[in-house]
């Protein structure tokens, strides 16, 4: 929630907002390298900071901007010289400049993402140009404070080229000591003009041990199960809460045991999962069972490649095994995966019953594992 009392595009559900988040695991070497272009007197007025969804991208962004701006530049008359380079980017939680971010009252910081529409009830789908426009408002009136004034984009992939155009003209000519941090999850999509003025810090995928230690940070409970959220979220921290929160382990679980059955399908179970998939108020669920499917037959073409896997559902491995042996079989489902994601894509834009569209799918999977069988 914002301060207004209204939901936030810039936090994932059953995660603290990345303001609130004290911990940034498995990132050290966007860290470091953002800490070495500090002491190297090479700290660019734009940076963009990416990687895939859900691994604290975010989080990252506001430690930087609790450190740039809890650390001023130095004036260089200052008779007491230049302080020690810094060796982290920790401060104090108690510092003011810490309290006022937590609280959402710090002058020197602008969050551009995209608003929420009370009116409808839903975010909008776009950061505008004119959420861009606020930006000369801020830095006019943060220029009275002095100091550092921080930017932070999240994300930068929802701005319209409106938007983007108008960003492009504040980042080709920044104002002084003011500072942009553009979040992105896939920044091949930006105009390369804006790609060019930014420095980039890329984040990475956590593996189970770090994914355990980041979900227990924002106070969720993964029991024995990181290993496996690991494995499915593909090492994203966002992606892994996501699946929490929705039962995505249990969603998969039926995918594995349903596909246990292939060649023989088991009509019973496939009608179960049509039916759950079709459930009043379960479209979030619904999505996240395509995706599952989708992760399903990765892992069928890469047990086949003979390439390791951690068991993300009980039986999962050896399902894996009888049914991608080989890499003949591994093309195969690599095959029918792209033809699965097509058909739901196509499914989902023309309202087709999900029931009806879970069991094509399974359909689908459960020919190519009879020929893989035969």
């Amino acid at each position: 929630m914002s301060d207004d009392g209204l939901p936030t595009s810039d936090q994932i559900d059953g995660a603290p907002h990345p303001r609130e988040t004290a911990m940034l695991i498995g990132q050290d070497m966007a860290q470091s390298n953002f800490l070495e272009a500090i002491n190297g007197d090479r700290l660019h007025h734009a940076w963009m900071i990416t990687g895939p969804r859900g691994v604290g991208k975010a989080t990252l962004a506001w430690k930087l901007a609790k450190f740039l701006l809890a650390n001023p530049p130095v004036d260089p008359n200052d008779m007491f010289g230049a302080p020690p380079p810094p060796t982290t980017l920790e401060i104090d939680p108690n510092h003011p400049i810490a309290t006022r971010m937590t609280a959402g009252s710090e002058p020197g910081l602008f969050v551009l993402k995209r608003p929420y529409d009370a009116d409808k009830k839903k975010f909008k789908q776009q950061i505008t140009v004119d959420e861009v426009r606020k930006l000369k408002g801020f830095f006019s009136l943060s220029a009275t404070e002095g100091g550092r004034r921080i930017v932070i984009v999240d994300a930068a992939d929802d701005m319209n080229v409106s938007a983007a155009n108008a960003l492009l003209k504040v980042l080709e000519e920044p104002p002084a000591d003011a500072l942009l941090f553009l979040i992105s999850h896939q920044p091949s999509r930006l105009l390369p003009t804006i790609r060019s003025r930014c420095r980039e810090l890329r984040c990475v995928t956590l593996d189970a041990d770090k994914m355990s230690g980041a979900l227990s940070a924002t106070g969720a409970d993964v029991g024995p199960h990181s290993a496996a959220l690991a494995e499915l979220s593909g090492g994203s921290v966002g992606e892994a809460l996501r699946m929490l929160n929705l039962g995505g382990l249990e969603v998969y679980s039926d995918l594995v045991a349903l596909a246990a059955t292939f060649p023989k399908l088991d009509r019973t179970m496939m009608v179960a999962l049509g039916e759950k998939a079709a459930a009043r108020g379960q479209d979030a669920r619904y999505e996240l069972m395509l995706r599952l499917a989708d992760v399903l037959l990765s892992r069928l073409a890469r047990a086949g490649l003979g390439i390791p896997l951690t068991e993300a559902a009980p039986g999962e491995l050896a399902m894996l095994a009888r049914l991608s042996p080989n890499e003949n079989a591994a093309r195969a489902w690599a095959s029918v995966s792209a033809n699965i994601s097509s058909r739901a894509q196509h499914g989902r834009s023309v309202n087709l019953d999900p029931s009806a569209l879970v069991i094509d799918m399974v359909l689908a999977m459960n020919e190519v594992a009879a020929k893989t069988a035969a």
